[in-house]
């Protein structure tokens, strides 16, 4: 249908109704209901078949969607197996012997993080799983973990090449590179870009500094009172097993890294010959890679657990099978975040959005603009990947026919916007996942996360009207740096002088 004002309904009606009642699953539902009612002329018949018919194509994806459902599932069994064994509690054992504060345990979720930076996805269930141990017992708020995943994964991602954005980034740079001549190649255009991508930099600044200062924004400072309010030895004291051991719970996380990493280069294609590495990430199947890798560690723990009597065989399967039903809301809000995703796609939302972009602006302000409407439409649609695909190619038009030199700026702008809207939306499927690997309720996540997300981003737009002004690259990002820093700082001497 031809794109409206009708077609941001849908997304807006999610997300409103999700933060005032907190009921994520019945506000994806009204938004997809809405949506099909937009679809179908308004017939009430129609829209209700419309969105069962939507929801249960999400199932029907065999090269994406099945796949990372499937892994998510995998991901819960192999989370209770890992417990049941003993792994987490002598993971959290040794983790306070080497980790003394809290500043420690959230910069070790947040280094954690920075290493697994191959997927968005991976990153955000996997480092839930390792640190979960070492945050519970410090008192730290799964608020507060949720953040830090979440906060670490997509900045991560979008910042280095060898990862499944990196892989999906260089094909969509590859047509504006060879249009406007602004690299040599895909690959040193992604490069060049990483400095002018300010909310990504500075969202993992701003992660440090609040830590490193202990300086929590409202509302987070509630749950991490809370928190710490708590006693922190009590995780871990319904089980004394001092026979398991940190390998319990590391072999099985380094067998699905390593296993994450082999199948992607299998399925790209570099294992056999013949394909470069950055092709191979190009081509891979990433879903897939990871299924199988999630299948792989579970057959490693059962070798591992089993015969060593961590665990007895007749507990495996019942105990993989109730690790699995512990994801099956966030499978559900997954399956409803593609569904709506899929709505406002034939709503035509981003293109709507789009138009706006190219509405007569003065140049100066070309990169604000693309940054701010990257994460409206980013927040609105739950993906930041489609709006890559369809603000790229709007914005290095808009920007190569007045100022081809400008062109990557604008992209970078565009990549920042994005994942400023991921970060924001509950309807986002990294921010369903990062609820999901820090076990947190997920509209606490997403108003705890809010607050931080807004204020690098408010960094972020000043510092590309200053490139927009001056076309200083490093200008904007130094002047984003310091206003994030000025705010800590005296957020900081608030909170002292209180």
């Amino acid at each position: 249908m031809e794109a409206t004002w009708l077609s941001v309904l849908p997304p807006l009606i999610a997300i409103g109704f999700a933060l005032w009642t907190r009921e994520v699953i019945l506000s994806l539902l009204l938004g997809i209901l809405s949506g099909a009612l937009i679809l179908s002329g308004f017939s009430l018949t129609e829209a209700l078949g419309e969105t069962f018919t939507t929801v249960f194509a999400q199932l029907a994806d065999p090269e994406w969607n099945v796949p990372i459902l499937a892994f998510l599932l995998l991901l819960g069994g192999l989370t209770a197996l890992i417990t049941e064994s003993g792994g987490t509690e002598a993971f959290g054992r040794w983790a306070m012997t080497k980790v003394k504060t809290r500043v420690g345990a959230q910069l070790m979720t947040f280094f954690t993080g920075g290493l697994i930076f191959i997927d968005d996805y991976f990153n955000s269930l996997a480092v839930g799983q390792i640190t979960r141990p070492i945050t519970d017992r410090h008192g730290i708020s799964r608020a507060k973990l949720a953040y830090l995943i979440d906060s670490t994964a997509a900045p991560i991602c979008i910042l280095v090449p060898l990862s499944s954005w990196g892989a999906y980034l260089l094909t969509l740079l590859a047509e504006p590179v060879q249009t406007y001549g602004v690299a040599n190649d895909p690959l040193s255009a992604f490069v060049m870009m990483v400095p002018m991508n300010y909310y990504a930099i500075g969202a993992l600044i701003l992660l440090v500094m609040t830590v490193y200062l202990k300086i929590n924004l409202k509302p987070m400072d509630r749950f991490e009172r809370e928190a710490m309010r708590r006693d922190p030895t009590r995780a871990g004291e319904e089980r004394s097993d001092t026979a398991s051991q940190v390998s319990d719970l590391l072999l099985p996380i380094l067998v699905l890294i390593v296993g994450t990493l082999f199948f992607i280069l299998q399925t790209g294609g570099y294992l056999q010959g013949g394909v470069g590495i950055f092709e191979a990430l190009e081509n891979t199947n990433a879903a897939m890679s990871l299924a199988y890798a999630g299948t792989l560690a579970i057959v490693f723990a059962a070798l591992l657990y089993i015969p060593r009597k961590r665990m007895a065989a007749k507990q495996f399967i019942p105990t993989f099978v109730k690790g699995m039903e512990s994801m099956l809301i966030a499978v559900v809000i997954l399956i409803l975040a593609w569904s709506i995703g899929d709505i406002v796609d034939r709503l035509e939302t981003g293109p709507y959005l789009a138009t706006l972009a190219e509405a007569g602006l003065q140049a100066w302000l070309i990169p604000a603009v693309l940054f701010l409407l990257s994460g409206v439409m980013a927040f609105a649609t739950g993906t930041s990947w489609g709006t890559f695909a369809i603000m790229i190619p709007i914005a290095s038009s808009v920007v190569g026919s007045v100022q081809p030199e400008w062109v990557l700026p604008a992209i970078a702008a565009v990549l920042a916007g994005a994942v400023f809207g991921d970060h924001s939306s509950p309807i986002s499927d990294t921010t369903v996942l990062s609820s999901a690997g820090a076990e947190c309720d997920h509209i606490d996540h997403v108003r705890t996360q809010l607050p931080y997300a807004l204020l690098a981003a408010t960094a972020s737009f000043v510092g590309y009207i200053v490139f927009g002004l001056t076309a200083q690259i490093w200008l904007g990002l130094i002047v984003s740096v310091a206003l994030l820093v000025g705010f800590v700082w005296l957020a900081g001497r608030k909170l002292v002088d209180a």
